[in-house]
């Protein structure tokens, strides 16, 4: 559960750390600013894909099923900096499929809260791999950070990717040749 109060006594703190006046106009009302948009950025700690992952619909025969380009933001856990990019995500049903936008809530899920690139990728399709039971997944996040871009060593433009793959995915070459043509590659 999401503490506004102490939110707004932790910024309040690091504003002051910094030497600003915690009065000002421009900053008075900060505190509750934060306090209310991490309730809104973070709100993946207090939910799960089970409720999204779990409308399927039978289906007797289907390939790959494919959604690209699902723009995504997270923040990274290290620097409590953002990250954003695109995840890609591709699954062979067994039986079942789920509403596109299943998959898109999946990644908000996860990507609502602090987290690392990698493990943000493998928790998407370890979530997938337990609602679905697909014979395979494959996902792959592609992302700037923030704390690469306007800190450290400042290289704007830089690309993280992670890749991750389960079950028929992980055995079958043809079936990754496939996932990155789809996706353009």
């Amino acid at each position: 559960m999401i503490d506004k109060e102490k939110i707004r006594q932790a910024v309040t703190l690091l504003l002051e750390g910094i030497g600003e006046d915690v009065e000002r106009e421009g900053l008075c009302e900060t505190p509750d600013r934060i306090a209310r948009m991490y309730e809104e950025i973070f709100a993946g700690l207090e939910q799960t894909p089970k409720e999204a992952l779990s409308k399927t619909f039978v289906v007797e025969e289907a390939g790959m099923v494919l959604q690209k380009d699902i723009v995504f933001y997270s923040t990274c856990e290290h620097h409590l900096l953002p990250f954003y990019g695109k995840a890609h995500i591709a699954y062979i049903p067994d039986g079942k499929v789920v509403g596109l936008s299943k998959l898109a809530r999946t990644v908000e899920v996860y990507a609502r809260r602090l987290q690392l690139q990698e493990q943000l990728t493998a928790q998407i399709a370890d979530a997938l791999m337990e609602y679905l039971r697909p014979k395979g997944v494959m996902v792959m996040l592609e992302a700037e950070h923030m704390c690469m871009t306007m800190r450290g060593v400042k290289k704007p433009g830089a690309q993280t990717v992670t890749l991750t793959t389960r079950g028929a995915f992980s055995e079958n070459h043809d079936l990754q040749e496939e996932f990155w043509r789809m996706i353009g590659r």
